[in-house]
């Protein structure tokens, strides 16, 4: 999760807008080419970008903050026991 204002967006996305299960919009970007889903926006957190790790060139480089959504982590998921866990979204700040 970065500002927008932080991030540089090269080339065409093409978005689809969902209610999440708070009822709150949720705007997912993705690749018109191949379909991937690159980031998300939601309507609790304007000016945030949550992006995907697999679409950055280094995605070693960042390190998790936190987990959310875990109420539906896979059980094989390695989530850090030391970072602050969310069952849904994340509070608004």
């Amino acid at each position: 999760m970065v500002p927008e204002t932080e991030v540089e967006i090269s080339g065409a996305v093409r978005y689809h807008e969902t209610r999440a299960d708070s009822g709150r919009w949720v705007d997912r970007g993705f690749c018109p080419v191949c379909g991937s889903h690159l980031f998300g926006k939601l309507e609790i957190m304007p000016g945030m970008l949550f992006i995907r790790a697999g679409t950055l060139d280094d995605p070693a480089s960042y390190k998790p903050a936190l987990d959310f959504f875990t109420a539906s982590a896979a059980p094989w998921d390695p989530m850090d026991p030391a970072l602050p866990k969310f069952p849904r979204s994340p509070p608004a700040s």
